[in-house]
C-alpha cells in the first residue's frame, strides 16, 4: 500500500470518528440526564417514604404514650379514692398526720386556718441579724 492511500485512509478513519462524535454527544448528553433525572425522582421518592414512615412512628408513639398516661391517671384516680375513702370521718388520723408533717418543718412557716379558712397571718416576723 502506498503512503497516501495510508493517510488517505487515516483521514477518513479520523473524519468518520469526529463526525460520529458529534452526532452521538447530543444524545449520549440526553441518555446522561435522562438517567439523572430518574435518579434524583427516585432519591425524592425515597426521601418522602422515609419522612411519612417517621411521621407515623411518631403518631404511634404519641398514641402508645398517651394511652399509658391515661392508665396511670386510672390508677391515681383509684389511690386517691382509695385514701380518700379511708380518710372520710377519721379526724383523729387526719390530726396525727399533721403533727407528724410539722416534725419535717424546720425553720419554716406554717399557717393555721382558722374557722373561717383564713390564716392568721403574722403582722412581723423576726428576720435573722445581718453579718457584719
Amino acid at each position: 500500500m502506498s503512503t497516501t492511500k495510508i493517510v488517505s485512509l487515516s483521514v477518513a478513519g479520523l473524519v468518520a470518528f469526529v463526525l460520529s462524535l458529534m452526532w452521538g454527544i447530543p444524545y449520549y448528553n440526553v441518555w446522561q440526564q435522562r438517567l439523572a433525572g430518574e435518579a434524583s425522582l427516585a432519591r425524592a421518592t425515597q426521601d418522602r417514604q422515609i419522612a411519612v414512615q417517621e411521621a407515623q412512628a411518631k403518631k404511634e408513639a404519641a398514641t402508645m404514650l398517651a394511652a399509658a398516661e391515661i392508665e396511670r391517671a386510672k390508677g391515681v384516680a383509684a389511690a386517691n379514692k382509695i385514701i380518700g375513702d379511708s380518710l372520710h370521718n377519721n379526724e383523729d388520723y387526719l390530726r396525727y398526720l399533721f403533727v407528724n408533717g410539722l416534725e419535717n418543718t424546720k425553720n419554716q412557716v406554717i399557717y393555721v386556718p382558722t374557722e373561717a379558712n383564713l390564716p392568721i397571718l403574722e403582722a412581723s416576723r423576726r428576720t435573722p441579724a445581718a453579718a457584719p
